[in-house]
């Protein structure tokens, strides 16, 4: 295996790619509600739950409604004129499909709407050792991402990884030129750790993104994301962490667009 410490990662050529890190006011909703992909992909998620979230990005300014790809006709033309861009996720969540595959399902998302795509690398190839498969991988999605101007986020499930392999993954993606490395998925044995999105955002630098998910239900946990170098959250419970805020600041919960629920009833652990 090639050791990472004879790495070296050099700029990607996106020009997506956020170049430096900027400052956030926490202390504003708006702010706030812009650093999140507001996430539902529960698969028992249906219709109505689909049109409500695109109903509270739109009115919250989130920066993304994140749902399952055979979403994406009907959230891009719910959130057709709004600020909030259709994100869908690709290879999920194992990450273990083809490279074709992952590769079909991306072009079909993309001519549907989707303007950002979460891919999950595929996890045994990088423990494995295959790191040209890995970033080749990645490289062909950036790729068809950005002839889109569309931009992709790598997925690399970081509570299945030890930390050489967790900064392996952030190397091969930045090098590969994604756009973003993202902690979890939410559907594996945990999420995103302030540990964790230290370890990214030491490793990738100010070169790209880092996206922060899974179980990142208040306030204060985003907060403390953010101040670990997360520039992007990724969440079910965006709602709910903004009407956490005092009434005077404006921020009040939409009215439900329907009397269903999805199943489970709170929040998933996204």
């Amino acid at each position: 295996m090639l050791s990472c410490a004879t790495w070296v990662l050099r700029a990607p050529v996106s020009p997506q790619h956020p170049a430096k890190l900027v400052t956030f006011n926490l202390d504003s909703p708006r702010a706030i509600a812009s650093l999140i992909d507001h996430t539902l992909l529960k698969p028992e998620a249906a219709e109505p739950d689909i049109a409500r979230v695109c109903e509270e990005a739109r009115r919250f300014g989130f920066a993304s409604v994140c749902i399952n790809p055979c979403w994406v006709p009907f959230a891009a033309d719910t959130l057709a004129g709004a600020q909030s861009k259709v994100c869908t996720v690709i290879g999920f969540p194992l990450g273990a499909n083809e490279t074709a595959a992952k590769l079909c399902e991306a072009e079909l998302a993309l001519s549907h709407g989707a303007k950002e795509l979460d891919m999950v690398q595929n996890v045994g190839a990088l423990r494995s050792g295959q790191f040209d498969s890995v970033r080749d991988e990645i490289a062909e999605l950036a790729k068809l991402c950005h002839s889109r101007g569309a931009i992709l986020k790598v997925i690399l499930e970081t509570c299945l990884l030890t930390a050489d392999e967790k900064i392996a993954a952030c190397r091969l993606a930045a090098e590969a030129g994604a756009d973003f490395v993202k902690t979890s998925t939410g559907f594996s044995t945990s999420g995103a750790s302030v540990a964790d999105v230290k370890l990214m955002r030491e490793t990738v630098g100010q070169a790209i993104g880092v996206k922060a998910s899974g179980g990142i239900r208040t306030l204060e946990i985003l907060r403390e994301m953010v101040a670990a170098g997360a520039t992007r959250i990724g969440t079910s419970s965006g709602v709910s962490i903004l009407t956490g805020f005092s009434a005077t600041e404006g921020v009040k919960a939409p009215a439900p667009l329907h009397a269903a629920h999805v199943p489970g009833g709170d929040p998933d652990a996204y």
